[in-house]
């Protein structure tokens, strides 16, 4: 994958030759320089012909920020991987209703997230399963109807919408796998997820609120099915690299302790058309079982999910 997107990527491969890398000489995954994120939001990041797509999903801003933008040549791909990952941690979507609660994406019309989304509200072939934008009360009383019945149900929202639901509306759930995403959107006071994920257990007398780890710039996602700890499908491998040295990343096989803290780079080898490299502006911890946690951001990064972002330098 690396040799073939050091070809044919354009833009990689300037990256690449400007590091004065000898590509020849790359012999494991941590010798392999990862782009920078913030290349999706100045350039088009694709390999070969960059005319021809099936759709560019653009990321969610705060006012006046530059989006960054995906353009993706093969939509089947993000289909089959998202739908994999989903069946591999939650087994058949049919034996869910799909309640979607992302009123900030379903605004914005070119979200990554609403297209996994409402492909898995299509699947589950319940009538019920759909996108709910601000009508709290009618999502309140879907999810009541369906833990009266024992109804399997799937209720995945942005951050912010899920908290003004366990404010407003809370409700003991039993058979309702909660999971969040997305982050405040500038619509609510920053909080940590331990501090959300403690809310939200409160009010809805659950033990664990799940969510997902996915981005604009990546056709797979990591879960994590409470407190935080992610793992990733196995197409998708999340490596740390030092704060201080970008082109130094930790090497597990040489850790002496537990885990390891830094700023998150990523493998996502369903991003075969644009960028399987890519070195986020995530905090992260690693640990010895390639499992991850996100705690923060980069100084001087743009704000973006469930982190804000420190003071400028």
């Amino acid at each position: 994958m690396f040799h073939y997107q050091f070809e044919n990527n354009k833009v990689y491969h300037e990256y690449v030759k400007a590091l004065g890398v000898d590509v020849s000489s790359i012999l494991k995954l941590t010798e392999i320089p990862f782009l920078p994120i913030r290349f999706f939001k100045s350039h088009k990041v694709v390999c070969g012909d960059g005319d021809s797509f099936d759709v560019v999903f653009k990321s969610s801003t705060t006012t006046g920020a530059i989006p960054s933008q995906h353009f993706v040549k093969d939509i089947e791909l993000y289909k089959k991987s998202f739908r994999k990952g989903v069946a591999d941690f939650y087994g058949d979507v049919r034996q869910y209703y799909i309640l979607a609660l992302l009123p900030s994406y379903l605004e914005k019309g070119d979200s990554s997230l609403v297209y996994m989304v409402n492909d898995l509200i299509k699947d589950s072939h319940h009538s019920g399963s759909g996108f709910y934008m601000h009508n709290y009360l009618e999502l309140a009383d879907k999810i009541k109807e369906n833990e009266a019945s024992g109804q399997k149900t799937f209720l995945i929202g942005v951050t912010y919408a899920l908290l003004k639901l366990a404010e407003e509306y809370p409700i003991e759930l039993k058979n309702t796998i909660v999971m969040e995403t997305g982050g405040m959107k500038g619509r609510r006071e920053e909080l940590t997820r331990l501090e959300v994920h403690e809310i939200l257990t409160n009010a809805f007398k659950t033990d664990l609120i799940h969510s997902e780890y996915g981005m604009t710039e990546l056709l797979s996602q990591a879960y994590s099915k409470g407190k935080g700890i992610f793992e990733c499908v196995p197409w998708m491998k999340v490596l740390i690299r030092d704060v201080y040295d970008p082109f130094n990343i930790v090497e597990s096989r040489k850790w002496k302790v537990e885990s390891w803290k830094g700023a998150i780079n990523i493998i996502d080898l369903a991003n075969i058309h644009s960028c399987s490299f890519i070195a986020t502006d995530d905090l992260g911890v690693l640990y010895q079982n390639n499992d991850f946690e996100v705690v923060g951001r980069l100084d001087s990064s743009d704000l973006r999910g469930c982190n804000i972002m420190a003071s400028e330098l």
